[in-house]
């Protein structure tokens, strides 16, 4: 008789959610960048598309922040999950992030979500361009390809201030080393720093410079994370190459630009205007169930604003349908939603929205 030795072990697999994670550690990866590794409580397989972010629900001076940050560990590694994150002069969350989150610390996260991966847009030949800390979701990546054996034809150009700015650059040097289809190029923008040496690109990542380094450019799939200004640059390279910008990818989290504020304060200018003229006949009623409140709504105006209407807080980050934090359940009613990648296929399938970026087309009733 074989007896049973094991205790079964109900494992849970990630899903676009809120989540409450705990620290298991902290890397110090270099003088002003640290990396958070989480865990759960119960054992959780965190999958996800390499690229993916999550949202970290935070509370700050007694204020609710949310702020979301790329995961910068691999799937193939899948009962934890880690974030990379650079302290930024006068940053609110990145600098209380170093100073606060320590081994054993619990915190929420939502997700994960997001368009800007290596899974959706497969290929044998990539180039991943990065900049700075726009190297966290291409390190996921190539971490992916590098743990799951991909037969995949990877270049990898990182762009960084100075050598001793580097992330990941021991791992990096490890893995391109094993792996003759990888190729590695890093280019410090300063000289070396006094007693390290550095033998690499310096400068900027110039045209000529990009075309000496990868001559097939132009045969690849382009995925790209950095500052703004580094990715126009790239934009402009390829684009005066004649490139075909279905094949690249980027990822940016910034602020809102200015054009942008522009035209979200033109818009609330015209709705004030419109209010004035709206018929009530037009207006849609949206019903929060599990609130037991309602309100009714003109035309064009989305589901979080109609919660805040209400007194209703509806957690959100971006409010462009980046992030996934405003996940609510439609019970019922139809919505038109514009979001940028924060929510999945099955997840609308099931009836999900994402509140910031939906529109009723009638009257509505949302769990919330």
């Amino acid at each position: 008789m074989t007896t049973n030795f094991f205790n079964p072990v109900t494992t849970q697999t990630w899903t676009n959610g809120r989540h409450q994670v705990r620290c298991v550690k902290v890397i110090q990866e270099t003088q002003d960048v640290r990396t958070f590794c989480f865990m759960a409580e119960q054992p959780v397989l965190f999958f996800f598309k390499p690229g993916q972010f999550v949202t970290l629900e935070l509370e700050i001076d007694n204020q609710p922040i949310m702020r979301s940050y790329t995961i910068s560990s691999s799937p193939s590694i899948p009962y934890s999950f880690s974030i990379t994150v650079k302290k930024i002069p006068d940053g609110k969350v990145s600098n209380w992030l170093h100073a606060n989150i320590k081994v054993g610390d619990e915190l929420v996260v939502h997700g994960p979500v997001g368009n800007f991966n290596s899974i959706d847009y497969p290929a044998e030949k990539v180039l991943f361009l990065s900049g700075g800390v726009g190297i966290t979701p291409l390190m996921s990546m190539t971490r992916w390809l590098f743990d799951t054996n991909a037969a995949v034809d990877v270049e990898f150009i990182h762009s960084s201030r100075a050598p001793r700015d580097v992330i990941y650059h021991r791992e990096l040097v490890h893995m391109f080393s094993r792996i003759p289809e990888f190729k590695l190029h890093i280019i410090c923008e300063s000289k070396e720093d006094i007693g390290e040496a550095w033998a690499g690109y310096r400068g900027y990542l110039t045209k000529p410079l990009f075309e000496l380094m990868v001559p097939d450019f132009m045969e690849r799939e382009i995925f790209c994370c950095g500052p703004t200004p580094y990715m126009e640059a790239i934009k402009r390279i390829l684009r005066s190459n004649n490139f075909d910008m279905n094949h690249y990818h980027e990822e940016s989290f910034g602020a809102t630009p200015s054009d942008v504020r522009e035209d979200v304060r033109e818009l609330a200018e015209q709705a004030e205007v419109d209010a004035e003229n709206v018929d009530t006949s037009e207006l849609h009623s949206i019903e929060f169930a599990s609130s037991g409140k309602s309100v009714r709504i003109q035309p064009g105006e989305t589901v979080h604003a109609a919660a805040a209407k209400l007194g209703l807080h509806i957690p959100k980050a971006c409010g462009m349908g980046i992030c996934g934090t405003c996940r609510v359940e439609l019970k019922s009613g139809e919505v038109e939603m514009e979001h940028n990648g924060g929510i999945t296929d099955e997840d609308v399938e099931e009836g999900y929205i994402l509140s910031c970026c939906s529109r009723p087309k009638g009257n509505l009733v949302v769990d919330f």
